[in-house]
């Protein structure tokens, strides 16, 4: 139950990632009539600001004060103010600032809502064309070789897909280090997503590294690497899958859920039982 004043509210506002036209109408009448923009960086937020032609009082909450600066914002939030979060781009919480906000909010019963709107995360693995039924947010690469190598083992056994963002200046090592764990694993790098440079690279782990050797990306890197193709898919073990599909359909399964069934049995690759199952979906409907 809410106990903040009749106006008190958080409002956690998605920012644009890279071009400022896509902030929602929404967000932008939010941060126009907010009481107070908490953000990580008042210069970048107040250049927003700026381009929607407004001036707010800003406060910076960044991951080096953000504790001290919670019990104030909290106590303004009791008392009727309107105070909205904001991070240098998509939105708060989400590998940036403002999680522990948010969870005094909630914890102090003040209102807290939420103005959906641009990530990286959703972007990527939407450009990418990666399957998306389900798949892991990884959050900031790792930098050491060891911890690398866990995550891609991790991954092998969850066989999802995994998003992750990354330096222009690390990832040809983490592609490299991918390629020599599985060269034919299928990577997206997403550079500079919705801005003036923005570029998709799709290939397997082994030509992206050789590519990124060649030719170092720039600008900010969203990275999602496809699960481990398991199944070197001989025809005879094409037919075999093609036949459980078949059956798990019947049954009444989802594509998602037929694959699932037989990665578990060890009929073959999730990501190809996928496949499989779209396309016996696709030509039962037509």
């Amino acid at each position: 139950m809410s106990t903040s004043g009749p106006d008190g509210c958080l409002s956690v506002v998605a920012t644009p990632i890279g071009n400022l036209g896509d902030i929602s109408p929404r967000a932008a009448e939010t941060l126009r009539t907010a009481d107070l923009v908490a953000c990580e960086d008042t210069r970048r937020t107040g250049l927003l600001l700026q381009s929607l032609g407004t001036k707010r009082p800003l406060i910076s909450l960044h991951a080096h004060n953000e504790a001290a600066r919670i019990p104030d914002l909290v106590a303004r939030i009791a008392v009727g103010g309107r105070i909205a979060l904001v991070t240098d781009a998509g939105m708060p919480g989400v590998s940036d600032p403002g999680a522990r906000l948010v969870s005094a909010a909630h914890d102090g019963g003040l209102r807290v809502e939420v103005l959906p709107g641009p990530s990286a995360v959703t972007a990527a693995i939407a450009v990418s064309g990666a399957p998306a039924d389900r798949f892991v947010f990884a959050g900031f690469m790792p930098r050491r070789a060891g911890e690398r190598t866990a995550l891609f083992e991790d991954l092998d056994r969850i066989g999802w897909p995994v998003v992750g963002f990354e330096s222009p200046q690390r990832v040809a090592g983490l592609v490299g280090a991918l390629a020599a764990h599985d060269p034919e694993r299928r990577v997206a790098i997403c550079r500079e997503i919705s801005k003036l440079h923005e570029e998709t690279l799709v290939d397997r782990a082994e030509a992206l590294a050789e590519r990124l050797t060649a030719a170092p990306a720039r600008g900010e890197i969203t990275i999602v690497i496809w699960p481990r193709a398991n199944d070197p898919n001989p025809v005879g073990d094409d037919v075999r899958l093609d036949a459980a599909i078949r059956v798990l359909v019947d049954a009444g399964l989802g594509p998602g859920q037929c694959a699932d069934v037989a990665a578990a049995l060890g009929i073959g690759a999730r990501n190809r039982a996928y496949r499989s199952a779209l396309a016996e979906a696709k030509r039962r409907n037509t």
